[in-house]
C-alpha cells in the first residue's frame, strides 16, 4: 500500500494540494488509472489535531484518523547506506526502520547514500548555511513540506556532503506533520 500521512487541525486538512500531486504521481508511475480526490475524501474531526493516513493502492483505498502527538527531533546520528531506495511513500518502510534502530539514543538518524546526505527516516532535512536553508537535492523521498518550502522560494536544493553538516549553522528537519523544525543538539557522527 502506498500512502499520504496529511495533518489535520480543528477539521481542516493542511496543504492538501501537495499531497494530491505526490499521490497523483505515484499512481501515474505505477501505471494505475485510479484517480482519488484526497478533498472530497478527507473529513477530519472538526476539533483537535489529527495524522491521517490515507492509505491506497490501485485498487481501493482507505483513511485513518489518529491523534498527533508531535515527535521530537532533537539529535541525529549519521549513517551511511548506498543501498537504500524509499522513491514512492509506501507502507513497506523495514529499511528504514533497520536504520532507524541503529540510532544509538539519538531521536532518528541521518542518511548519507553515495557520499551526499539525503533524509532521517521520517523527515526531509535543511542545513542553514548563515545566508539561506539548504536541503539535499536527492532526497530519498520527496517529501510535501520541502516541496512547497522550495516552490515558495526559502528553501534551495543543493549537492550536500557530509562536511556540510559541520559547516552548518543550524540544521532542521521537516515533514508534513511536524512541518519545518529545528534540531536543538544537532547531528552526532
Amino acid at each position: 500500500m502506498f500512502l499520504e500521512t496529511i495533518l489535520c487541525r480543528e477539521g481542516k486538512a493542511h496543504h492538501l494540494p501537495y499531497h494530491q500531486r505526490r499521490l497523483d504521481a505515484t499512481l501515474r508511475i505505477l501505471g494505475f488509472t485510479r484517480k482519488y480526490t484526497l478533498s472530497r475524501l478527507i473529513t477530519p474531526p472538526q476539533s483537535g489535531v489529527y495524522r491521517c493516513r490515507f492509505l491506497y493502492d490501485g485498487l481501493d483505498f482507505t483513511i485513518e484518523y489518529h491523534p498527533y502527538v508531535p515527535r521530537t527531533i532533537s539529535s541525529l546520528r549519521v549513517l551511511i547506506d548506498d543501498t537504500i531506495n524509499y522513491p514512492l511513500k509506501t507502507t513497506e518502510r523495514e529499511a528504514l526502520e533497520a536504520l532507524y534502530r541503529q540510532r544509538d539514543g539519538c531521536d532518528d538518524v541521518v542518511i548519507v547514500r553515495n557520499g551526499f546526505l539525503s533524509d532521517t527516516t521520517v523527515a526531509n532535512i535543511a542545513v542553514f548555511d548563515g545566508y539561506r536553508w539548504l536541503t539535499p537535492e536527492k532526497p530519498l523521498l520527496e517529501g510535501t513540506t520541502r516541496s512547497r518550502l522550495i516552490e515558495e522560494g526559502t528553501l534551495f536544493p543543493a549537492p550536500l556532503r557530509l562536511d556540510d553538516i559541520a559547516a552548518a549553522r543550524k540544521i532542521a528537519v521537516m515533514n508534513a506533520l511536524m512541518g519545518f523544525v529545528e534540531v536543538e543538539n544537532g547531528i552526532i557522527i
